[in-house]
């Protein structure tokens, strides 16, 4: 049931991830909420993707409207090849981020589908270890370790974006 919750979650990409994944591990623990989530993440995001590489833009556009994917895919951002699944990697790994809107397009850019199931599926980590880990020590009654998780995930994520946009604004990218 969490594994069709979590693909739900994504492909109706304004549904935040995180409550799900908190409950994987409030009835799984972390670890085992973890690989449901992971499976879910895997799921989801090969049928996204292939869906988008047969049906092309006009699928991507009856979820997602057809400004927004434009203005995506021809950002600077998405532009340069050897830079697409680095980007990609980045967005993932910030918990928070509107990742699942990217595997829509993902679909649409050069990149080989193993390596974005590997992006998609993994890069997704620090939001689910947090998240799985928080629901966890919350259902144990650990609800300072609960919140420090939460705090802490936060603190890196605010890190990273901190550097990529430092980064961004010295490189314009």
């Amino acid at each position: 049931m969490l594994v069709g919750l979590q693909l739900l979650q994504i492909l109706v990409p304004v549904l935040p991830g995180e409550p799900i994944e908190f409950l994987a591990g409030m009835c799984y623990g972390t670890l085992g909420g973890m690989t449901i989530i992971f499976l879910g993440s895997f799921l989801s995001s090969f049928v996204i993707f292939f869906c988008v590489r047969k049906l092309g833009k006009n699928f991507i556009y009856t979820f997602l409207g057809k400004e927004k994917i434009s203005k995506i895919e021809n950002s600077k951002l998405f532009s340069n090849p050897d830079r697409i699944e680095l980007i990609l990697l980045i967005i993932f790994l910030i918990p928070g981020t509107p990742k699942d809107l990217f595997i829509y397009i993902a679909g649409l850019l050069p990149i080989k589908p193993l390596h974005f199931f590997l992006i998609s599926t993994f890069g997704r980590f620090p939001s689910i270890i947090s998240s799985t880990f928080a629901g966890s020590k919350l259902i144990d009654g650990n609800w300072t370790l609960s919140i420090i998780s939460y705090a802490v995930t936060f603190l890196i994520s605010g890190i990273v974006l901190a550097l990529y946009y430092k980064s961004k604004h010295k490189s314009n990218i």
